[in-house]
């Protein structure tokens, strides 16, 4: 499957049944799916399938449909009954004029009622003809929303990957800092142990505790597991494809805590260092999978 944004942006005109139509469609983030409608006069009566419509191809984001629609002037139909316009004359032509009558002229006979027929369109017909025709514009548009939409979303999936890799190197190399090895770690505590035996108030019970603080917070190996872990999680997310926007983010988000955790644990200069440096890639990591739908 493949991912997509939640941003995008399509227009599909048309002209049907003395109807000139357009439909804009755009979609921006959000955290569910909200759908808004504008529709004009007329239209009303496709507002439910056209919901269903869109919201049978998006799964997150907040989508902006607007149809506009005006009606094309049209000319009405017009048509001579000519059986009725003969029998006029043939009945004419049997009576005799009276003194000071003119004989009867075409326009005369035109204007009579019945000879001539004008038909407006059928509102009704055409109406029912336009709102299928919009449903079906509809279609195109959000066909062409979603290819714009996955387009971006191919595109943000490689920017992630590549953050995901930046920070898969860097707790690599936290792992393998020379001051994360057991003798570096050692020499620590035995400086400390060593610091708080020469105060005259030694206590050996707080050099106890003190001792088993200062392991507690060298082991950042729960950090760093944790860290593999969730990169894996978003990496397997990236190649299944789909709605997956809610999980990258909350996986990024347990990336953002671990790297806190081991920035507060750190007490080597190079672990810190490298534990800022990570929390800045996943902040940036989630800045892109709030994109992602």
């Amino acid at each position: 499957m493949t991912i997509a944004s939640m941003t995008g942006f399509a227009r599909v005109p048309g002209v049907t049944a003395g109807f000139r139509w357009a439909w804009e469609i755009k979609s921006v983030n959000a955290k569910g799916l909200d759908l808004r409608l504008r529709l004009p006069p007329g239209f009303d009566a496709i507002e439910t399938e056209a919901r269903a419509r869109l919201g049978s191809s998006l799964g997150r984001g907040t989508c902006y449909a607007t149809l506009t629609a005006q009606r094309e002037v049209t000319v009405p139909e017009v048509r001579v009954n000519e059986a009725l316009l003969r029998r006029l004359v043939t009945a004419l032509a049997g009576i005799e004029a009276a003194p000071g009558l003119r004989p009867a002229s075409l326009d005369g006979l035109l204007a009579v009622r019945g000879v001539v027929e004008v038909r407006e369109a059928d509102d009704a017909a055409e109406l029912a003809q336009a709102q299928e025709a919009a449903l079906a514009g509809l279609d195109e548009a959000i066909a062409a929303l979603v290819a714009t939409r996955r387009s971006e979303g191919a595109a943000l999936a490689e920017i992630i990957a590549a953050r995901l890799a930046k920070i898969a190197a860097l707790r690599r190399a936290a792992d393998e800092l020379p001051g994360r090895q057991p003798g570096a770690i050692r020499a620590r505590l035995m400086e400390s142990i060593a610091l708080i035996a020469g105060n005259s108030n030694f206590d050996e019970a707080r050099l106890y505790q003190e001792a088993l603080l200062l392991a507690a917070k060298a082991d950042v190996r729960e950090e760093l597991d944790r860290l593999a872990t969730h990169s894996d999680a978003m990496n397997g997310l990236l190649q299944r494809g789909g709605p997956i926007g809610r999980r990258l983010d909350f996986l990024a988000q347990e990336l953002g805590r671990e790297a806190n955790t081991l920035c507060a644990k750190s007490n080597d200069t190079a672990l810190t260092a490298l534990g800022l440096e990570l929390r800045v890639e996943i902040e940036q990591l989630r800045e892109q999978v709030q994109n992602i739908e």
